[in-house]
Order: structure tokens, then C-alpha cells, then sequence
């Protein structure tokens, strides 16, 4: 009865949506098409934004910090206002707005667009059973000793609450000779509660996620997410991310240990000691997790067609957008975001190591957006102090921001 009230609730919205456009398109008396730029990340660059005051703060806080590199977007009302790089992207390089960066766990927010994005084309549904008869990864059952999987739904993966832990670490990012080890070893383990009782944080439940998207889609992680979620968004240069600096793409930035950093081994084993940004995690193989790269020019857009507003159109129906950004309570986790209160504040971090990321809306219709290059010894805490500096920046330069929207030619 759910799935039959679904399905029929996203044909209607669907009808609704195109009529309300088609009607909107009319009462405008056809206005002149709005002309999107296809390619952000060649046409924005740092010579179309310069706020002085406002660009020191952050070369200060990047000092204080020892980032090398650091690229900033702000959008509002889905209109791209300001975009900019700083510090070194590589050796005698700058950073640019479309310089791409790894996004570690904000990959977590893409992940659950795509499984949205299925749900609407009824492939699968927020509560499909994982495991089990009837399960969509049915075929590693024969991996489980725990009864508690086949209670498991899609939902449970979203919200971390399908009973996975890190505690004794994170298995996404331990070294296994292969995904098939990986999946074999950690679904032997019995669950550390019993599913929907409560949330650990856990990289392996978007791990699984990826590996549902492929198996209802037919396609490859990489190749749905490209075809059904960013290609529609008008992004096209967000790649899984390579492990180490030889598989870096062509436009992708340098990563970076904060200095107090030691090295470790590698992932795979191939080399006793490594800077662990390049080679200690098997990045690539976390997929869905944290293995995107991006420009946060395109993450600006991106975000901009899943948050149900305009001018920008949604790729997602209304349906969609408010169940990710449905507010619970504080210890339940959003559909892909850390939070989303009910204001209209929503955020998404994204931490590990060489990398730090933060995406975050505000009440006011502000997308701020915010990519490093270093990490910083404070580890996933270190997005607090990327959102204090949002809000003093917000708070002293939002109102000298250019009224203009760079999305558009």
C-alpha cells in the first residue's frame, strides 16, 4: 500500500510539476530562453570576482591554518554570485573556481540524489529490503550470519542506521585486497544494533548504496551518475577520484598533509610509507562513500537543482527534495545531508585525508561552498571552523556581493 501511494504521489507531482512550468512559461508571454553555460569550469574564473577585504580574510585563515589551496563559491536564490580560488592548486599553479578537488564525504549528498533519482523512475524504493529473498543485493546473502541484515532497507543506509560501526576502524578505508574481500569480511560480522534502533555514521552503507545503484540501474556507479544525476544537472566534470598523485585527472588540484602529518603504509601494500592523502586510503574503491571529485562552481549548480527552488529547475521532483531535507530531530540523519533544520539551513561536510570540504545553506537563500586541498589536524571537526568562517564572512560582506548570476552567459 506505501509503494502504491508512492508511486501514484510521484505520478501526480510529476503532472503538477509540468503544468505549473508550462503555466509559468506562459504568464511570463514567452520570455526570451535563459542561456546556461555548459562548461563552469573553463568560463568562471578569478577574474570575475574580487571582494579585497573579504579575499584577505581568507588567505588569514588559510595562514593560520596551513592550507595551500582553497576554492570558495556563493550562491544565492540559485544565482551564482561569487566564485574564486586561492593559494596554489599545484606548484605554479593557482586555484581556480573550476579547479575539481576531491569532495570525500560530500559524495554522500550526490549518492543519495542518484537513489532518489531511481525512486522516482520506481526502480527501487526507500523501503526495498537490502538483503534477503526479496532484497536487491541478495546475491552476498550467502556472506551473512546475522539475521538482523535482512531487516536492512535503503532507508537504513541514507539515515546510518542499518547497524554498521567504525569502532576497531573503518573497514571503507582498511586495507583489502579487494571490494569482494571487503564485502565478504564485513557482512560475516554480526551488526552492532539492530536495524532503525539507532545511527552510527558509516562509510560502508554508502559503499552498499553505490553498489545498489549499479545493480538496479545496470550500469556502472560511475556511469548512472554521470548519465542520471549530473549530466541533467549541467555538470559534467565530477570523476571518481583516483588513489594516487600518477591517477590524478587533468584540471584536479594537488593534495596536501597538514604538517604535522606522519606516513603510513599504503592502502594495497605496495609501500611501506606514504603521505596518506596519496595512497593510505583506498579512495577510488569507497565510490558513493567518498571517492567523487568536483569544482565547487558545479557543486554550486548541482546543489542548486536539488534544493526545490528556481530559477534553476530542479532535477528532482518536490517529492524528492523534501524527503531528504525532511527535519526529525537532532539525532536523525538527513537523506545524503549531516542536517537540515527546518530554517532552510542544510549542511553537508566532508573530511579526510587531504581534503576538507563544506557545503552549506542558509536561511536567505545563500549556498556557501567551501574545497581545500590540505588537511588539518582537526580532522572532520575542522568543518566548525569552515562555518565560523562562513559566518563572519556572511556577516561583513554578504551585502557587498554582486547582484548577478555567473551560471548564465
Amino acid at each position: 500500500m506505501r509503494r502504491t501511494t508512492l508511486i501514484l504521489t510521484l505520478l501526480l507531482l510529476a503532472l503538477a510539476g509540468g503544468s505549473c512550468l508550462l503555466h509559468s512559461r506562459i504568464s511570463k508571454e514567452n520570455p526570451a530562453p535563459v542561456r546556461w553555460r555548459d562548461s563552469l569550469n573553463e568560463a568562471i574564473t578569478n577574474d570575475l570576482s574580487s571582494l579585497p577585504e573579504m579575499d584577505q580574510v581568507v588567505d588569514s585563515f588559510m595562514t593560520f591554518w596551513h592550507l595551500r589551496g582553497v576554492s570558495l563559491s556563493i550562491s544565492r536564490n540559485d544565482s551564482l554570485l561569487y566564485a574564486r580560488g586561492y593559494g596554489k592548486a599545484d606548484a605554479g599553479q593557482a586555484m581556480a573556481p573550476g579547479t575539481t578537488l576531491r569532495l570525500a564525504s560530500v559524495s554522500k549528498l550526490l549518492t543519495a540524489v542518484g537513489i532518489m533519482r531511481l525512486q522516482e523512475k520506481a526502480m527501487l524504493f526507500l523501503d526495498s529490503p537490502v538483503f534477503g529473498p526479496y532484497g536487491i543485493l541478495q546475491e552476498y546473502d550467502s556472506y551473512i550470519r546475522d539475521d538482523n541484515y535482512y531487516l536492512i532497507t535503503v532507508e537504513h543506509l541514507l539515515r546510518h542506521q542499518a547497524g554498521f560501526t567504525s569502532r576497531g576502524g573503518d573497514p571503507v578505508f582498511s586495507p583489502y585486497p579487494s571490494q569482494e574481500e571487503l564485502l565478504k569480511k564485513q557482512l560475516s560480522r554480526s551488526l552492532y544494533y539492530e536495524p532503525g534502533t539507532t545511527q552510527e555514521y558509516s562509510n560502508f552503507g554508502f559503499l552498499l548504496l553505490s553498489l545498489i545503484i549499479e545493480k538496479v540501474s545496470g550500469l556502472p556507479y560511475e556511469d548512472f551518475m554521470r548519465q542520471e544525476v549530473f549530466a541533467p544537472a549541467r555538470c559534467y566534470s565530477f570523476r571518481l577520484a583516483g588513489n594516487y598523485l600518477k591517477d590524478r585527472h587533468p584540471g584536479e588540484s594537488r593534495y596536501h598533509m597538514h604538517p604535522e602529518a606522519v606516513q603510513s603504509p599504503s592502502f594495497d601494500g605496495r609501500f611501506a610509507a606514504v603521505d596518506k592523502c596519496y595512497g593510505g586510503n583506498n579512495i577510488s574503491g569507497s565510490l558513493g562513500a567518498g571517492g567523487w571529485t568536483g569544482s565547487v562552481v558545479e557543486l554550486s549548480r548541482l546543489v542548486a537543482t536539488i534544493d526545490g527552488k528556481g530559477p534553476v529547475e530542479d532535477i528532482l521532483l518536490p517529492f524528492s527534495v523534501k524527503q531528504m531535507t525532511n527535519y526529525y530531530d537532532t539525532e536523525t540523519f538527513s537523506l545524503g545531508w549531516n542536517d537540515t533544520k527546518p530554517t532552510g539551513e542544510w549542511t553537508r561536510s566532508g573530511s579526510f585525508s587531504g581534503t576538507q570540504a563544506l557545503v552549506k545553506t542558509f536561511p536567505d537563500g545563500e549556498c556557501w561552498i567551501f574545497l581545500s586541498n590540505t588537511s588539518t589536524w582537526r580532522g572532520s571537526r575542522f568543518a566548525r571552523n569552515i562555518a565560523g568562517l562562513f559566518d563572519n564572512l556572511r556577516s561583513r560582506f554578504s551585502a557587498q556581493l554582486p547582484s548577478r548570476d555567473l551560471f548564465r552567459e
